[in-house]
This record gives structure tokens, sequence and C-alpha cells, in this order.
């Protein structure tokens, strides 16, 4: 290898060591800084290969601890070329913050700060799932972070340094145990003492929650999810930045306690901060500040100042007409000082024209008390609440404070309409959303509607954060709720108005909330020593208006019910302010929640009842997991066609299936087509959709319930006689049809009449005719379970009396099977009955008798016994009344009662189809001899069949007598008779 690398470059390879970089003992530059290699090298005598340097990275850190864990800052292994960069890691979770500057002069009256925060699936061992397989555009929660780092560190940059600036804050690894973003406030501070940036930090961020009344400092995201506080607080040496509380109903005087313990142990971040600065940070670079000078300001400021006074000394002025009276000051000092020929003035105008009305405006709320609209420093605006003013929604409210008014409505959804989170730490997804929206026509503007907005985003998760904290659990209340507020008109605290509209809007869609949840902003306007920076004097305001935000010093938006506090947003302008005037702003805060609480509660004051047709619907139902993918079909195809087709929701978890319609209507549609699929929980007298699959000349086979087969037969068809069924029903047809019973295989028989109106009954029956009552005249060519039901309906004329003994001695129902088992029982049944024609018209006239049988009542509910019971004393009584009957009649032949020999039938005695019944021994002749039984003739034109038994001879001759009994009837109504042993 060495003669190839000698051939490929052989000037390189044949150099002297003394001509050597390595010869002179140089190594590469690291941090800044020119360090040297060890004396020693290694021997080329050995190899004639040139060796690579090591490069070393020279490295600095900082460890302390707090809240019991510990904490590193690193800086210099990575990301040097950065302007500061820092690596901040608590136990197993990294994130790494880097900030850089534009060198350019600052052509802006702004500071065009960005802070972006990314969390990369990398970060826990894991590819994305999107179809790219990498990270799009920021998440919800990205833009959240990134405002969290912003909102405390933009106060500090000095005044007129408008120069670009850049905080990238990344996730290098989470190990789930510690949210990464209070990391990554920490860590920007950092970057940024290290970076020659002017800025005033450092700053110190903490998170602090409560577990059964104990504070806990530095929570972990399992103990976060059982706090009922989760409070980030941001803070200087000696005052507060900013403020973002998550709560339970926490009273004021337990917030104020955990405020006062964050900011000691915030403190404990600054000292770290300090010392890396002082060991590997950059010397401050002098940037070009935009100032304003003292000539140019005195000049503006003496044009403007009386018109400016005069505008915010007048009540009567709404916003738009303030702005355009503020607008026309601004316009004649320009054309003022175009007379002049002031460039520098006019390059200046609208920044030094805002310094003026801030001046005017500050000085009459600290001096008269008096504010922009004439109202006192505690006073809220008027109000209107009107909740329901769009009954076609699920829920929807009105809320209006002064000019400002928000439309905020509710929609349900199921379970699998929550939001997924694809975050690195918390919950994998939310079931309350809440969508805050800004249209540029609120304030009269012309603007163009883009993708996710940060301001919008943060406004609604406060929002959100507030309103949790009253909704039922998700065991009593599964369903998804998705809250939109639009924003109306914009003058001041839209969020907290959105707070008070979503909390009307959720009681009006029925939501079982434990109550209203209200939220204003209080401000504050400061009087500042110049030359020590102190506060001399202050004003706290009550629900600020939207100039008073601008021109003031602090937002601090407070919302919560009656009993406590539920979120928290302090966002401030100065370099900070004292923590005790934080806390001073608790007490008029809830002065002001208690009255827009009391006008809320006269509009709607408790949940809805919903029972109105716009009302949604939610059912969950319990299926094994099998009926659950016939439902859902291949790749969810056949549960997205039911969803496209209603417009209702499905969601499908482990055997459960939940349902969620708008209204009543479109859950009936759904759960038609569900319980046609997969079916449902079969009861007697249930109504069922089926479709007839085959047609026989006994009924009608129907599929129903998922796939379920039912008997509907001839009998069940109608009210009136039906000769046959092919003339009511037909392969394809629909029904609805009621469920009458079940045998004990299960087999299920189905009624048509039983839908139907039944109509009026004939009771003009003469007593004296000799026939039996039709009450008791049954279709001897009838199953068991059919007979049955035609006793059922007419038990009102039947005695309810029946004896053991009889009960005991009835056989076995007939069975209907299916239409397959009937077909295949048909064909192998050798014997022939078709007899002659004089036998056939003998059958056909004779057609009613009564019979008894036991019924089967496995597998039926309670309803389904009862009738059974019913059924079984009807044909019983029946039994009984022809014993009475007989006993009366001459025993010259046949005897009616079953179970003796002394009943017998006798040969002197015609036989008839209405005198045969179950158990009866009779005497017949042998009429014909197949293969598998015999042809038995029982006089009168009557046949029956009896079929080989095992064990019993079959050396019959046509014409032998035979004594038999009737067992049971075919499912034409022919007799199936078996032999009497005798005694």
């Amino acid at each position: 290898m060495a003669s190839v690398r000698n051939k490929i470059n052989p000037l390189l390879c044949n150099l002297p060591y003394v001509l050597t970089w390595r010869r002179f003992g140089f190594r590469t530059i690291c941090s800044g800084r020119l360090g040297f290699a060890p004396s020693t090298s290694p021997s080329m005598a050995d190899t004639d290969t040139p060796v690579a340097g090591t490069k070393v990275l020279e490295t600095f850190a900082e460890e302390f601890e707090i809240g019991s864990r510990k904490i590193t800052l690193e800086t210099g292994k990575i990301a040097r070329f950065a302007n500061g960069s820092v690596i901040l890691a608590m136990e197993e979770t990294k994130v790494l913050s880097t900030v850089a500057s534009s060198k350019g002069d600052a052509m802006r009256d702004f500071l065009p700060l960005t802070v972006d925060y990314q969390e990369k699936q990398f970060a826990q061992s894991v590819i994305p799932t999107t179809y790219m397989r990498r990270e799009g555009a920021p998440k919800e929660r990205e833009l959240l972070c990134g405002r969290l780092i912003d909102r405390p560190i933009r106060p500090l940059f000095p005044p007129g340094f408008y120069h670009e600036v850049q905080v990238m804050a990344s996730v290098l690894s989470s190990d789930g145990k510690q949210d990464p973003d209070i990391l990554a406030a920490n860590a920007s501070s950092a970057a940024l003492m290290l970076s020659d940036i002017p800025w005033g930090g450092p700053i110190g961020v903490i998170r602090i929650g409560r577990i059964s009344g104990q504070f806990v400092v530095n929570p972990s995201m399992e103990e976060l999810s059982i706090s009922d506080l989760n409070l980030v607080y941001a803070c200087t040496r000696d005052k507060t930045l900013m403020i973002d509380v998550q709560a339970r109903e926490i009273s004021e005087k337990d917030l104020e306690a955990a405020l006062r313990l964050a900011h000691p142990e915030a403190v404990k971040y600054l000292d770290p901060q300090i010392r890396l600065a002082a060991k590997a940070g950059k010397q401050k670079k002098e940037y070009k500040l935009s100032m304003v000078s003292e000539k140019t300001f005195e000049k503006i400021q003496n044009l403007a100042k009386e018109p400016i006074e005069a505008v915010f000394t007048d009540p009567t002025y709404g916003k738009f007409e303030r702005g355009e009276a503020l607008e026309k000051i601004t316009q004649d000092v320009k054309r003022a000082l175009e007379e002049e020929g002031d460039e520098e003035g006019l390059k200046i105008l609208p920044k030094t024209v805002d310094t003026v009305r801030k001046q005017v405006v500050r000085r009459r709320i600290i001096s008269e008390g008096l504010r922009v609209d004439g109202r006192c420093l505690d006073e809220v605006r008027p109000l209107y609440c009107e909740a329901g003013n769009l009954p076609v929604l699920h829920g929807s409210a009105i809320f209006s404070r002064g000019d400002t008014q928000v439309l905020c409505t509710v929609t349900l959804g199921a379970p699998g309409d929550a939001q997924r989170l694809d975050s690195l730490v918390g919950p994998s997804s939310k079931r309350f959303m809440l969508h805050y929206s800004f249209p540029p026509f609120c304030t009269n503007e012309v603007g163009k509607r883009t993708g996710l907005n940060r301001r919008e985003v943060g406004h609604g998760t406060l929002a959100e954060k507030a309103l949790l904290a009253v909704l039922p659990p998700e065991d009593d209340f599964p369903y998804a709720v998705r809250i939109n507020s639009e924003v109306m008109a914009s003058d001041g605290s839209t969020s907290m108005a959105t707070v008070c509209g979503g909390s009307m809007a959720l009681m009006d869609s029925g939501i079982p909330v434990r109550e209203h949840v209200a939220g204003l902003s209080m401000g504050l306007v400061s009087e500042v020593d110049p030359s020590t920076g102190e506060i001399k004097d202050y004003r706290l305001l009550t629900d600020i208006l939207g100039l008073e935000d601008h021109l003031g010093d602090m937002d601090f938006k407070i919302a919560g019910t009656r009993n406590g506090v539920t979120a928290i947003q302090l966002d401030i302008k100065p370099a900070g302010i004292p923590l005790d005037i934080v806390c001073e702003s608790l007490d008029p805060a809830l002065k002001g929640r208690l009255q827009i609480l009391e006008h809320m509660e006269r509009e709607i004051s408790a949940p809805r009842i919903q029972d109105n047709i716009y009302s949604p619907r939610l059912v969950t139902s319990k299926y094994s997991n099998d009926a659950l993918r016939r439902l859902i079909g291949p790749v969810g195809a056949l549960k997205r066609k039911i969803e496209d087709e209603t417009g209702a929701r499905i969601s499908v978890s482990d055997g459960t299936l939940t349902i969620i319609a708008k209204n009543q209507s479109v859950m009936e549609k759904v759960q038609e087509k569900v319980d046609f699929i997969i079916g449902r929980e079969i009861e007697i007298g249930g109504v069922y959709k089926g479709i007839v699959v085959s047609v026989k000349e006994y009924g009608a086979f129907v599929e129903f319930n998922g796939g379920q087969q039912g008997l509907l037969h001839i009998s069940e068809l109608s009210h009136d006689p039906v000769s046959r069924v092919s003339d009511v029903v037909s392969v394809g047809q629909q029904l609805s049809l009621m469920c009458i019973g079940q045998d004990v295989r299960g087999n299920i028989n189905l009624s048509l009449k039983a839908t139907l109106p039944r109509p009026k009954s004939k009771t003009d029956i003469s007593v004296d005719e000799p026939v039996a009552p039709t009450s008791q005249e049954v279709n001897v060519w009838a199953d068991i379970e059919d007979v049955s039901n035609e006793l059922e309906n007419q038990g009102a004329t039947v005695g309810p009396e029946t004896n053991d003994s009889t009960l005991k001695s009835a056989t076995p129902a007939v069975l209907i099977r299916s239409a397959a088992e009937c077909d295949e029982e048909e064909k192998s049944d050798a014997l022939n009955l078709k007899g002659d024609n004089g036998s056939q018209s003998a059958y056909k006239s004779e057609k009613k008798t009564r019979i008894s049988s036991s019924l089967s009542e496995s597998g039926f509910s309670s309803r389904s016994a009862k009738k059974s019971k019913r059924s079984k004393d009807a044909i019983l009584d029946l039994i009984s009344d022809d014993e009475s009957e007989q006993k009366h009649t001459p025993e010259v032949g046949l005897h009616s009662q079953i179970g003796s020999d002394k009943d017998d039938a006798t040969p002197e005695t015609p036989m008839s189809a209405n005198k045969l019944k179950l158990g009866m021994r009779v005497t017949a002749k042998v009429h014909q001899i197949r293969a598998l039984g015999l042809v038995l003739d029982l006089g009168g034109g009557i046949r029956g069949m009896y079929r080989f038994e095992p064990g019993v001879k079959r050396d019959f001759e046509v014409g032998d007598e035979l004594r038999v009994k009737c067992s049971s009837f075919s499912t034409k109504g022919i007799p199936v008779l078996s032999l009497v042993k005798e005694e």
C-alpha cells in the first residue's frame, strides 16, 4: 500500500519530517484559541505514511443542582461558528441553543427577534411517520415553546437595538422524564450571555408543580401529570419577566405562595451562566442603536402634544374615531416637518409620535386616575352575553366586553377525533381543542389568511388551559370537544373574551362542566426614576383596552372560576417588574372576574338538557374483534363508506365501537347499517331489518343482523290466510321483522305480521255450533312453534289451567331448521307419501287439529319465557278440553287421552285428521314398504310414515296391522309414527 501512495502523491509522501506541520508541534485552532500538540511525535522511521493530526476540542462546563436534579451547561464542543452556543443537560435530556445576529445597519423601528424551537424525532430514536419520513412545518407545541423563550428575553434588549437576532433551540436527546421547554429557555439565556450581542441578562426559568398540597420544583413529566399546578416562572435577579400558569382552580393565596417560591429557585440559574460567560464569553460588540436626538424629539413633541391631549381627554371617541384623529395629527406634523425640510424628523416621525402618545396617556392615568375611555381604574367595560344564538350547532355563544366581541362554537366528536400530538413528551393525544382565529376584518384591516400564526396559537392555548379545568373526566364524558373562537371585533383582551364565550358555549352544548370560567386582563402604568431605574409610582388597570395594552407596561391575563385561578399569562414591556406588583394584581383581577361571572350566569347558569333534534348523539357498544374487523373492511374502506354516506364518525378500539352523530336521525341511519353488517344482540320482541335469501313452500329464509338467518314461516306472513309464500315476499326483498322465538338449537323464528297492525277480530260466533271454537283450531300441517304462536295470539280466550302429568307426557316440538337442512332431509327421505288422489283430497280438506307440545325456553329473555308459558297453558287447556269432550262421546273407536292403553283408538271409529294428536296410539295397516321405512294407512285416507329403527324387525308385509303411536309431524304436517311395544 505504501508503494501505491508513493505513486499517487510522491511529493507529499517524500517530504522530510523536519518540514512537516507536525514537526513544529502546532495543532488546530479551537474555541478561538491556538494550542500546541504534545512534543512527542510518532516515529516516521517505521512507516512512510503521513498520520492525520488529532483535533482537540476545548470545552467549558458548569454544573449545579436545582430541585434535587443535576444540571450541566457546556459550550465549545459543537456549533462553534455560532455567535453563542450552549448545551444544557438535565439527566439524559439535552438541548442545544444557538444565537446569531445580523451585522448590517438597522433600518427599522422595531426588534426583529426570531425564536425557533424544534423537536426532531431522532431525539427519541424514532423515524418520523410522515410520507417523506422527515419533520415538516413547526407543530403547535414547537410554536408555543418558541413563545415561551421569546417572552422573557425580548424585554432585555437595549432600546434602539433593532438588529435582526435569531435564537434556535433544538432537542438533541430526550429520555421523556423532563420537558425540554424549560431547558431550552435557560440554554438560550446562556447562549446570549456568551455572544457579543448586547443583552441585559441572564435570566432564570423554573417550573413549579403541586402534588397533595406540596410544591415541587422541577417536576418530572410523571409528577406533572398528577399535579394540580403547572407554573412556569422567568425572572432576573430581582424582577419578574414572565409567568405562565395552568391550574385546577388554585386560590390566589396559594398562587402567590407558589410565585414567591419560584423566584429564588429560578435565580439559581443565574450564577452558573455568569461564570460560564466569564470563561468562554465574547466581548460585547458596539452595535449601532437607533436613538432619537433630544432636539428632534422636542420639536415633534411641541407640535403633537396638545392635539393628542385633546383627543385622549374626550371619552366620546371610539376606537376608530380616536385612531383617525391621531392619524390626522401625525399627518399635520409630517407636513410641518416637510416644510422645514427636516429629514431626520421625517424618518423617526411614527415612532416619536407614538412616544408622545404614551407620555400623555400615562401621565393622565397616574396623576388624575382617568383612563382613555373615561372609566375608573378598576371598572370593567359593559358586557353582553348570548348563548345558543346558532341553534343548529351543538353549542354557541356570543360574548362582548366593550367593543371586543367573540363568537364561540362547540362541536362534539367521537373519541377518534381527538388531536394526535407528535411530541417528545406528554400525552399522545388530546380530546379538548380550542382554536382561536383573529381575522383582519376584526380591526377593519386588509390582510391575508396564512397558516398557523404564533399569536393565534398562543391565545388559543391560553383559553384552552383555562377551560380544561372544568371539563368532566374522560370516563364520564368520552366526547372529543372542539371550540372555535372567531374574533368579530378586537379592542383588547380577545383571549379572555374567548374564555368567557367558550364557557357559555360549553354549557349551551350540554357538556356537564362544573361551573363558568371567566377571564380579564390587568394592566400597569408606572413612573420610573431615570437615575436608578426603579419604579416611583404606578397604577393597576382592570380590563385594559388595546391602546392601554400598547402604551402600558404589563398585560396580565388571569382566568378562573369563583373558586380559583385556572390559567395565567403575564407579558411585560420593561426589563422586569417587581413580584410584589404582580401579586397585588391578583385581588382586583378576582373582583373583576366575579362581575363578569354574574353576567354570564344570568344568561346561562347550568348545562342545557339536550333534547332537541339538533343535539349530538353518542353510542358505545361492545363487539367481538372479529365483528369489528367485518365492520372496518379492507383497509378501512367499509367504515369510511358508512362515514361518507351518513356524515357520522365511527371510532373502533379493542372490543368497543363508538358512534357519534350530529343528531338522532343520523344516528339511526348509522346503527341500521352497523346492525346489518355485524348485528346486535338478538332479543325476543326486537325488530330487525333483513333481506329474503330464499323462498320455500312453508316460508322464507331471511338474512339479518350481520349475516344471521331466520325462518319467516308462512303463518307469520300476514294476519290473513296466505296460500303461497311468493305472493307476499320475494328473494332480495328487504323486510322489517320481529323475532318471536328461538328453538333449543338457536334457530330463530321471525314474524312479519307481528310488525303489522292487527285487524279487528270477529266476535259473533254461534255457541251452538257443533265445531270447536276457532280460537282452539290450529293448522295440523303447521309446525309446532307456529301453533304456539297462533295460540299465543288467542290466549285471551283460553283458560290458564294445566296439569303436570299432561306436561310431562308432551313430546318435544318439531325443530325448525335452515333451508339447506330441510332440503337435505326431504331428499334423503325414501318414503313416498303421495298416495292416490282421494287420499290427497282428504289431506287437503281436513287441515286443522289440536295438539300439545312442550316448548323450548333455552336462550330466551324473561319476556320470551312468559310468552312460552302462555303458549303451553293454551295448548294444555285445549288437550283438557278434548278429554272432557270425549268423555261424553261413546268410545266406539279412537280415544283421545294420552299415555295409557285404555285410551287407544279402536278400529270401529273412523280416523280423521281432527282427532289425531301427538302421543295417540292407533292401529295402522302397512300400505307400502320402502327401503328406509313403511308407509302406514291410519284410516280415513290418512297416511303416516314409520322409519325403521335399529334392532327392530323389518320383515313386514303389505296389510300387516301394527300398533303405533304418533310421535311428531313432519314440516309438511305428515304424521311421524313409532312402534308401540306389546306388553
